[in-house]
């Protein structure tokens, strides 16, 4: 141990010379981690409110019986069950609204609840007295309150005019719920004797058969053990995942440059030590705990910069979720014990990973040789030949998931296989560039600077695939989103024709509304519209009913359509489908599907197939004349108002005083359209702020691979300013060198990164979302990104340049002096 100890006392000595280089050390460790743990504190906040969501009183997490027909069970049921031996507890959920927030209601029996409902909120003894006796109690989670600026205790309407109980809050129950007794929950949602579900708990005894009970009208389904939401949103969690991932990659190559580079400048006190009788197995074991240090304290300080990132973005997060797939999360950041933990476990394999290279070599390595330059320099060829090996190696891997993948996952293998691929042939192709830049040049100044920019890629090397792989992420990346961006405002204009969407609150008040409008001078037309319910292939559908108006025909975003579309719609027994449904299914114009309807399964022929972005469900769009017939108990409480712009505002506002109606029931098409845009861009606000830090953290370790090799440079430049070239020169040179380095780098990121944005469109958005966006360049993107990753390598060499244009020149001549 005390040997051990004087080892590492000498080790640490070289870091006290070079504090540069365990700032650089320390400042890649802290990004890596900050970044990936972040992303992760983020995917766990949303997978734990799914979590909340689906165990509430049971959900998907518990076996439950429901009835044959999907529809509401009599309240006798349950009394029956238990008579008959089996542990249930009723639930009744509907849907309300409060002051325009859409909330989930629950009606629980809280004495019957089985035990196994563990992960559910639970209401405490001393909260039971309060929520069974008047004026009983609403369950709602903290952010819920706030969301609706009410406090503890309050009381608040439905839009039905029902008054719920007071609330009183519960930090278990995740937003967007409201949690009552089953008899609040029957008067407040019109279901007077009526259950949705039973909960069945696993107490033994003896049950009657369920064929029996009930006159065979129940079925129990098992729980799942991973909801609809958890499937949903598994892309939008595996594409921040990859950003992580490909955040903590970049930060772990600025540790790799800073520790290779660190190994070089002590290869002579590693053979001195060696020397002296430390063995390569204690030598390395005292290498590993000096490394395993660091990065616990790199760790611990990544953890806390990763917490205020992800803090910072959970805002946008949530908005994403809520807009894309209605899912509810907390905008309050709370992270388990499990999380510090992995924190620092993966600080500190990253650590040794990107050690691992440096460690071989040094053990490998003739102890007489290690001190020498070209020693290191044959090891550095021999690497390069077999990573360039390794790069074709990912390349045939890409094309093999390519050719026989078919999932989501498969999809981002290839992502991952190509742009790993591409990093590791960097250097060889930079290598081979100088090469001819060399051959090339004629002046002895210019051939030296092609030859030492070629001996100079060893060090930046990771630097500059770091600075590629960020590159290509951006440049696709934000070739994606800009496309997807006016491809959405295309859609957009297709699909909000109208002026005015209204709601109404019953078929009665829609009638009357739609009498108004008809006599309303400024009003062209008035387009009723519906919507149904329907499963197709185990999966939930919408069923859009639309009449037949110019207004659609002219405007609706068919991808594909056959002869005579519009007209097969208007005979009812074709319809329209949207992209998602049309790949899942495989279907195509022509096809036709049976959708179940109340009097029987209708077929209908697919006329056409349509784009629906943002849209979690299959859709089939129906004449709405055809729908009313199949499905007789859909509400036509929707309708589209077409009017003069400038007759708008006027129209709603009368629509407002004349029926009641407010914000949430009666919209212009501006107003839809501003807040769908807002949805999106906050959608994609996360992606853009994680390729900024990506970006940012590949300038980083541009920026230290230059500081630590400053000194290391010395012994190149000092004999050119010895035979004549000013300090000024020298330092505009290797500016010169900078720029062109990254310059070559920026410029093979740019078909790489549209590499990365055909994978992202063509085969991830795809396999993720169910539809397929246009592949389109826009240059004037291209240049923004080159021209800011140029400013970015300036900037990176100012400090090392700035440094070697004020060196005195008894540093310079100091250099002759030294053995090397």
């Amino acid at each position: 141990m005390r040997r051990a100890l004087w080892i590492l006392a000498v080790l640490l000595s070289h870091w006290r010379r070079h504090p540069m280089q365990l700032a650089t050390l320390l400042i890649g460790l802290i990004s890596a981690t900050a970044l990936w743990s972040g992303v992760q504190a983020l995917n766990q906040q949303a997978r734990s409110s799914y979590d909340r969501a689906a165990a509430i009183f049971g959900g998907a997490r518990t076996p439950m019986l429901v009835a044959t027909d999907g529809k509401m069970l009599p309240q006798s049921v349950f009394a029956e069950l238990r008579r008959a031996g089996w542990p249930v507890s009723p639930v009744l959920e509907g849907r309300v609204q409060i002051d325009g927030h859409s909330m989930r209601l629950l009606g629980i029996e809280p004495f019957s609840i089985p035990r196994e409902v563990g992960d559910a909120p639970t209401v405490g003894r001393s909260e039971l007295e309060a929520f069974l006796t008047p004026p009983h109690r609403t369950l709602i989670s903290p952010d819920t309150l706030a969301d609706l600026g009410l406090k503890d205790g309050a009381t608040s309407r439905l839009s039905n005019d029902a008054l719920l109980p007071p609330l009183m809050a519960q930090q278990q129950l995740a937003p967007g719920i409201l949690v009552v007794d089953i008899g609040d929950a029957q008067r407040l949602l019109d279901k007077p004797g009526q259950i949705s579900r039973l909960l069945v708990g696993k107490a033994a005894g003896k049950r009657q058969p369920l064929q029996e009970i009930a006159g065979g009208r129940l079925q129990q389904v098992e729980p799942e053990a991973e909801t609809d939401l958890e499937r949903l949103t598994d892309s939008f969690h595996l594409n921040l995942t990859a950003f992580g991932l490909l955040s903590f990659v970049v930060g772990l190559f600025i540790v790799n440059s800073a520790i290779g580079l660190a190994f070089e400048q002590r290869l002579p006190v590693l053979r001195t030590l060696r020397a002296c009788g430390v063995s390569a197995r204690q030598l390395n074991s005292v290498l590993i705990g000096e490394l395993i240090a660091f990065a616990l304290v790199a760790g611990l300080v990544g953890l806390v910069c990763g917490y205020i990132i992800a803090a910072a973005l959970l805002p946008n997060v949530a908005a994403s979720l809520r807009g894309l797939y209605g899912a509810q999360v907390p905008g309050e950041l709370s992270l388990r014990t499990e999380w510090w933990l992995a924190g620092i476990v993966i600080s500190i394999a990253g650590a040794l990973a990107a050690a691992t290279t440096s460690l071989i070599k040094s053990m490998r390595l003739p102890i007489l040789s290690t001190a020498q330059p070209y020693a290191w320099q044959e090891a550095q060829r021999r690497w390069l030949r077999l990573q360039s090996a390794v790069a074709l190696t990912f390349f045939a891997g890409a094309g093999l998931l390519l050719w026989f993948g078919q999932s989501l996952l498969a999809g981002f293998g290839v992502l991952a296989a190509m742009m790993l691929g591409a990093a590791l042939l960097l250097p060889a192709v930079l290598e081979l560039a100088l090469r001819l830049g060399e051959r090339g040049a004629r002046a002895a100044l210019a051939q030296w600077f092609w030859a030492d920019s070629r001996q100079q890629i060893s060090g930046l090397s990771l630097a500059l695939m770091a600075l590629l792989l960020a590159l290509a992420v951006n440049v696709g990346v934000a070739t994606m989103v800009e496309t997807f961006s006016r491809t959405f405002l295309v859609w957009l204009d297709g699909r909000l024709t109208a002026d005015v969407y209204i709601s109404a609150a019953d078929e009665a008040q829609a009638r009357d509304i739609q009498a108004w409008l008809r006599a309303r001078p400024e009003v062209q037309a008035v387009l009723p519209g519906g919507r149904a319910e329907a499963q197709l292939a185990g999966a939930a559908i919408d069923i859009l009913g639309l009449p037949d108006h110019d207004t659609y025909r002219a405007h609706w975003p068919l991808l594909q359509a056959g002869d005579d579309a519009w007209k097969q719609l208007v005979r009812g027994d074709a319809g329209f489908v949207s992209e998602q449904l049309a790949r899942r299914l495989n279907l195509s114009v022509g096809d036709s599907i049976d959708l179940p309807a109340p009097g029987g399964d209708w077929r209908i022929t697919i006329a056409g197939i349509y784009a629906d972005y943002g849209n979690p469900k299959g859709q089939v769009t129906v004449n709405i004349a055809a729908l009313t017939r199949r499905f007789p108990a859909t509400p036509i409480t929707r309708m589209a108002v077409r009017a003069a712009p400038a007759d708008v505002p006027g129209l709603v506002t009368a629509l407002t005083d004349k029926f009641g109606l407010d914000g949430r029931n009666v919209v212009d098409q501006a107003t839809v359209k501003q807040e769908s845009k807002q949805i999106f861009n906050r959608t994609f606000a996360v992606t853009g702020a994680l390729n900024t830090f990506t970006l940012g953290v590949a300038a980083i370790a541009l920026l230290t691979s230059l500081l630590t090799l400053a000194n290391s440079r010395l012994p190149q430049l000092a004999p050119l300013w010895a035979i004549g070239l000013t300090r000024r020169r020298l330092a505009e040179v290797e500016l010169l060198k900078t720029l062109s380095l990254a310059g070559l780098t920026a410029l093979l990121a740019l078909p790489l990164g549209l590499l990365v944005a055909w994978c992202l469109i063509a085969i991830v958005n795809v396999k993720a979302f169910g539809w397929r966006l246009p592949f389109d360049v826009f240059p004037l993107q291209l240049i923004r990104l080159l021209v800011v990753t140029l400013a970015a390598a300036l900037i990176a060499s100012l400090l090392p340049v700035l440094r070697l244009a004020r060196m005195q020149p008894a540093d310079l001549v100091r250099t002759f002096t030294i053995e090397r």
